[in-house]
């Protein structure tokens, strides 16, 4: 499987939004250590995307912010 595209955040256009997915990549990483830590079972390439995720967000909401000063 492989890595998330930068380009398919073209959707998200302002920053409510972004900060909006930026929570549900964060509530869906603690229920993935969360079932790391209880033993369930965990594919561990989800980590890896969902970090990757983020950091794209984090990277696009600044640019925006950026862009409006």
């Amino acid at each position: 499987m492989s890595l998330p595209k930068y380009a398919e955040l073209d959707s998200l256009t302002n920053v409510v939004d972004i900060e909006k997915e930026i929570f549900l990549l964060q509530k869906t990483l603690f229920d993935l250590k969360l079932k790391k830590f209880t033993s369930q079972n965990v594919k561990p390439h989800l980590f890896t995307h969902t970090k990757h995720r983020i950091g794209q967000l984090q990277f696009k909401k600044a640019c925006l912010i950026k862009k409006e000063n």
